[in-house]
């Protein structure tokens, strides 16, 4: 595979000189359910929906992110041509309507995604039906018509019964089908397994627990449920898509201390284990998942969760799995706390001072619309200026890519144009190239990049592009001096870096004179 880099070192020129990391996972939710981020309401055209998804990846590009979290499947639907389910009402205005002018979705953001560098998490709910029962448009294919045993009403939704053998095969055989047929990076599920409890109602499951139950706790039996289909869906995905992540997005507690020693410090009304009876720790015990974005949408001090003890509680509860941290833009605004400017920038200091959490998840994308509280400029300006890989899982992939070979290295302008132009191979034929990293240094005796964030991340999903490194806007520590080594790494599917490949020495005589390739 010959690759032509685009090294744009411009846009970094003090990145030296301030503290980043090198890996941490940076993303955003971009929900479909409703219309809530894309396409936006009434916007049933192929065409406009393109152009609308286009614009608010590049502004996720701009705000320093490196992956997106897509709802691909929000009510038992498809984003996607699917063999088991219908269009999605909120893609085309009526459930089972096919787009016009007729594309797949799915192929196309991932294909955008891919291009700009960033991993697509396809985001999926694995229970909910129907968002509203008897206002909500469904397609006489839809599965609570062909199999209207498997579901259940509840506070005005329709719901899978996660006690339902076939029902849970069902929703296992969807998730197979897209890790299947698609480039996708990791399949995300969010909080909603049983669905929170409601007051004065009970889940309506009587009928399975009689059948299945065995003379189990109800609460250990619906745990046990979702176990299930944790586990099944684990085995399937790695089956179908060994290098796809399985990750989970629960609800910010897990249990409250006063219910088990184990629990957070906190007096939330529900938690996963006692309410939603999903036991988030076993499945990261267990291997079952990759990693996990806890949704912790509430501000340092909280009265029933605050935001200091819970990051710090899931610090210490990810068993070696990787953890990104879930944080709530949408409150902007909402009361006095969240119209402090320094809330975001607090939670996301407080979560890197940890290094058992690997990055932070926003919810959602249309509240990056406004710059709330100045937070787009607080990404771009400061926290996320600079690039950082994507954190590697191990446990998926340890095996480094061959380095890039450099085939052509010149230099042409003068002044404030001089550029020098990069052309690199990549000669691994084992492993997917996902993207190279760059980076410069002021002398040989300090290569090392173990602990070094690059200078600048290239998503690579073509064979050639052009390659430019303006070096008049150098990082200022090197470019005040007389010497300069340019190096770049290949980085994988699985987010393995390659060992680094030196380019080439530049020098110049003095501060004044133009940078010179060494031969």
């Amino acid at each position: 595979m010959k690759v032509l880099l685009i090294l744009w070192a411009a846009v970094y020129p003090f990145i030296f000189c301030v503290a980043q990391p090198k890996y941490e996972f940076r993303a955003a939710w971009i929900a479909t359910v409703d219309n809530i981020d894309w396409p936006s309401k009434g916007n049933y055209n192929s065409d406009s929906q393109k152009a609308e998804y286009k614009k608010l990846l590049d502004m996720h590009v701009q705000n320093g992110m490196n992956a997106v979290i897509v709802q691909i499947r929000p009510a038992t639907d498809a984003f996607y041509p699917s063999p088991y389910e219908p269009w999605s009402q909120w893609l085309t205005g009526k459930q089972g309507r096919p787009p016009v002018p007729y594309y797949d979705p799915l192929q196309f953001m991932i294909e955008e995604a891919h291009k700009r560098g960033l991993e697509f998490h396809a985001w999926c709910n694995p229970y909910r039906a129907e968002l509203q029962i008897g206002k909500s448009s469904i397609s006489p294919t839809h599965i609570t018509k062909v199999h209207p045993e498997w579901f259940v009403a509840y506070g005005g939704k329709r719901y899978f019964d996660p006690g339902n053998k076939e029902a849970q095969e069902f929703v296992v055989h969807v998730i197979r089908d897209i890790v299947s047929r698609y480039d996708v990076d990791a399949l995300h599920f969010d909080d909603y397994f049983y669905p929170y409890r409601i007051a004065g109602q009970q889940f309506p499951d009587d009928k399975t627990y009689a059948l299945y139950g065995s003379g189990m706790d109800r609460g250990d039996w619906r745990r046990s449920n979702v176990d299930s289909i944790i586990v099944k869906l684990h085995r399937g995905i790695r089956q179908e898509n060994p290098h796809c992540k399985f990750g989970i997005s629960p609800f910010g507690v897990w249990r409250n201390k006063d219910r088990d020693s184990l629990g957070s410090d906190t007096k939330a009304g529900q938690t996963n284990y006692d309410d939603l009876y999903a036991d988030i720790l076993l499945w990261l015990k267990e291997g079952y998942i990759d990693y996990v974005a806890p949704q912790l949408y509430w501000e340092h001090g909280h009265r029933a969760a605050p935001y200091e003890v819970l990051v710090d509680w899931w610090s210490r509860h990810s068993y070696g799995k990787h953890c990104y941290i879930g944080l709530g833009i949408y409150k902007a605004g909402s009361n006095a706390r969240w119209r402090d400017r320094n809330i975001i920038p607090l939670q996301i200091r407080d979560a890197r001072s940890y290094n058992t959490i690997q990055g932070q998840v926003y919810f959602s994308s249309k509240s990056f619309l406004k710059n709330p509280n100045g937070w787009n400029d607080s990404l771009q300006q400061h926290y996320y200026k600079y690039p950082a890989l994507i954190p590697p899982m191990p446990w998926i992939d340890s095996i480094a890519p061959k380095p890039p070979v450099i085939n052509a290295f010149s230099s042409e302008g003068k002044g404030t144009e001089q550029q020098v132009n990069i052309s690199a191979t990549y000669i691994d034929t084992d492993k997917r190239l996902r993207q190279f990293a760059l980076y410069v240094f002021s002398s040989l005796e300090n290569t090392g990049i173990s602990g070094k964030a690059p200078l600048q991340v290239i998503p690579s999903t073509t064979d050639s592009a052009d390659c430019v490194l303006a070096l008049s806007l150098l990082p200022q520590p090197l470019s005040s001096g007389n010497e300069l080594y340019i190096g770049i790494t290949a980085v994988d599917i699985n987010n393995v870096e390659s060992e680094l490949s030196i380019l080439q020495k530049l020098q110049r005589p003095n501060e004044k004179a133009e940078w010179e390739i060494v031969k």
